[in-house]
């Protein structure tokens, strides 16, 4: 019986992995522009980072993450995001002696167990961007800007930024109790989901995607009124930070994200043409995750943007760049005692940095040639008792059909020459 890959996975094959080599290149063009580095994290951490991390009360602790125990009965669970692990790493390296803010980016496979669909699955791929140490709205303001050029730089367009402050430590007590108090007498008409959120998580029940939930809550009181001196500051500065880079934006009330480690600045970017997973990048602030850690009361903030609903998206606006097949060169041998001859040039030219091949299944020269048209070569280097002897190769034109007998030395250098022209 054939094996087939699990569910909620998808093989990127070669004719689509050019495309994510573009979109990740754009992606690391962008980052050494606002000076962000790189910084690669383990797959897989122990669970109690994510515990700690992300809150166990939200969605993807209880529901969605990839735990088991390994063969040392230690509790290890598949990264379903990676700002825990990023916040891991900071503090067990001491990337805090280093220059301040602490700019790293990270692009690589998460994990959740979710129902697949188009732009969600239970292996999928973010770019993120995490600047940790710098409390001010300017930080907020530049994280953002990246992600916006980076959308710029694809050439997307038809995005929308929504922006929302989901307070801190100090005001959200207090829009909690509100919130609360709006919603009481409504919750038996609240999905499942929200009845458990309501003394767990109540702010979550503004994100529900149910249109009868968003019904009931379309009333609730707003963060905007709760937020402390300090909060309301920081969102005004952001504003205007924003405005003043010249980066249209809307405040979206009801923003508050799915993981309880934020806090002030949450964010997203949506392409509505994606249907229900329009939101291709989110994030915000969360100064007090480093602290529950084990770490200093540390201010930080970052996003991630899902790769497989970039690359929907530039497919939905015809943006994916043509992917040429064609090799510079292909090395025909026209029978055994030529093709260790033949195999020789092609080291040779693959040295001088041409894109070039050679026929691996002992094909007669006719099926060769077949060969070379489908990748297409656009010459054709025929190596025969004669060219071998008189140490020359025959060089075809498959463009013109032209050809002629050039000494092997030097058929590097003719090639790069006739491929220029």
């Amino acid at each position: 019986m054939l094996i087939t890959g699990p569910r909620g996975t998808k093989d990127v094959l070669p004719e689509a992995s050019a495309h994510w080599q573009y979109v990740e290149k754009t992606a690391r063009e962008v980052c050494r522009t606002y000076a962000y580095q790189e910084i690669r994290t383990p797959i897989f951490e122990h669970t109690e980072l994510f515990l700690r991390g992300i809150g166990e009360t939200t969605d993807i602790v209880q529901k969605e993450m990839y735990t088991f125990n390994d063969r040392g009965g230690r509790s290890v669970t598949l990264r379903p995001e990676n700002t825990a692990s990023v916040v891991r790493s900071y503090l067990e390296n001491k990337l805090y002696s280093g220059p301040q803010p602490t700019k790293v980016y990270y692009i690589g496979p998460m994990f959740r167990y979710d129902r697949p669909q188009a732009g969600r699955l239970r292996q999928f791929h973010q770019f993120g961007l995490e600047a940790i140490g710098a409390g001010g709205p300017a930080v907020d303001a530049e994280i953002i800007m990246a992600a916006v050029q980076f959308f710029r730089k694809l050439g997307l367009t038809d995005l929308n930024l929504f922006i929302n402050s989901v307070g801190c430590p100090k005001c959200r007590p207090v829009y909690r109790t509100r919130l609360q108090e709006a919603l009481r007498d409504k919750l038996p008409d609240f999905c499942p989901d929200c009845q458990s959120r309501f003394d767990r998580n109540p702010m979550r029940i503004l994100d529900c995607k149910s249109e009868k939930c968003a019904e009931l809550s379309a009333d609730a009181p707003e963060m905007a009124e709760c937020l402390c001196e300090e909060c309301a500051g920081h969102f005004a500065g952001l504003k205007e930070l924003l405005t003043a880079a010249g980066v249209d934006y809307k405040v979206n009330p009801r923003l508050v994200r799915g993981l309880d480690y934020y806090t002030k600045t949450a964010f997203e970017i949506q392409y509505p043409l994606l249907g229900a997973q329009s939101a291709i990048c989110g994030g915000g602030r969360y100064d007090g995750l480093i602290e529950e850690c084990g770490g200093d009361p540390t201010p930080a903030i970052g996003y991630a943007i899902g790769l497989e609903r970039v690359l929907l998206a530039l497919e939905k606006q015809s943006l994916l760049p043509a992917i040429p097949t064609e090799i510079d060169v292909f090395v025909a041998a026209v029978d055994d005692a030529t093709r260790a001859k033949a195999f020789q040039l092609l080291c040779g030219l693959r040295r001088a940095g041409l894109r070039c091949d050679m026929d691996f299944m002992e094909r007669s020269l006719k099926a060769q040639l077949k060969q070379a048209n489908r990748y297409p070569a656009r010459f054709v280097a025929i190596i025969g008792e004669e060219e071998a002897a008189q140490d020359k190769v025959t060089l075809k034109n498959m463009t013109t059909g032209e050809q002629e007998l050039v000494d092997a030395a030097g058929i590097g250098a003719k090639l790069k020459g006739d491929l220029e022209e």
